[in-house]
């Protein structure tokens, strides 16, 4: 059989601060609790495509083997999840999976303990904070009403920050992308994500004319004090021609009186 080099999406080792942290993800915390190789599919896996992964995870075992001096515990092996945005029921019988709702909620699909092999069908997965970090890789409907709760939560939340963050990259890749015209469901994520990116805009907008109105109190009374703090925003809120002139022209009072 002649070597192929084949390459797997994301292989997840957990440090020892890792439980803590993962927790706050939910559904996708828990995949992460131990080793993990993790393949997610922008179109619902195919039995080949499925087949290819455990392959890899079948390689894996055995160069683990080949390069450990002792017997590796099942244990120490890690587990495969397969993130399929849908999944015929031809599917999941062909590969005789199993549900385990009790423990994991609809939508996980369990193979055969040997195997270390788990589907998850994303559009199946139930709409709670739970899965949501999932969902967001999901596709049509599922994909936009995640974006919606993405929205929706707290900004001073440290995840919807980062996840927005990489949402928007990925509106700006798929935007240069030749078939994109072919893509209907891409295109609706590009509008979607698209007031979210003029938000972006404005907030990095809004950033740097505080930190103007900030250098420019400065350079005029040496020193940013409370009083002089509490008027950046109010400041901040005139366009550069209208604030520029005031804070080189008025006195701190006139400043402090005003705004």
């Amino acid at each position: 059989m002649p070597a192929e080099i084949r390459e797997i999406d994301v292989y997840f080792a957990p440090s020892s601060q890792s439980p803590q942290g993962t927790m706050q993800i939910g559904l996708l915390g828990r995949l992460a609790l131990q080793p993990a190789l993790i393949e997610p599919f922008r179109n619902a896996a195919t039995r080949s495509e499925i087949r290819s992964c455990m392959g890899k995870l079948f390689t894996l075992f055995a160069d683990m083997q080949r390069q450990s001096k002792t017997r590796i515990l099942e244990s120490g092996l890690p587990r495969l999840w397969i993130l399929t945005p849908t999944a015929s029921k031809a599917i999941l019988g062909g590969l005789n999976a199993n549900s385990d709702e009790d423990n994991w909620g609809r939508g996980v699909y369990f193979l055969g303990d040997a195997l270390k092999s788990v589907v998850i069908v994303i559009h199946q997965l139930p709409r709670t904070p739970d899965t949501l970090w999932l969902r967001i890789l999901g596709r049509g409907r599922v994909r936009e009403q995640a974006v919606r709760e993405l929205e929706a939560l707290p900004e001073n939340n440290a995840l919807r920050k980062k996840a927005i963050e990489l949402l928007l990259s990925l509106k700006t890749t798929l935007e240069v992308r030749e078939d994109l015209k072919k893509d209907k469901d891409e295109r609706k994520l590009i509008m979607q994500l698209s007031p979210l990116y003029e938000q972006k805009l404005a907030d990095v907008k809004q950033a740097e004319r505080r930190t103007i109105i900030e250098n420019l109190l400065k350079v005029r009374f040496g020193a940013l004090d409370n009083e002089l703090s509490s008027i950046v925003q109010p400041i901040a809120l005139l366009s550069p021609e209208e604030f520029s002139p005031l804070l080189l022209q008025l006195s701190r009072e006139d400043l402090l009186s005003r705004f």
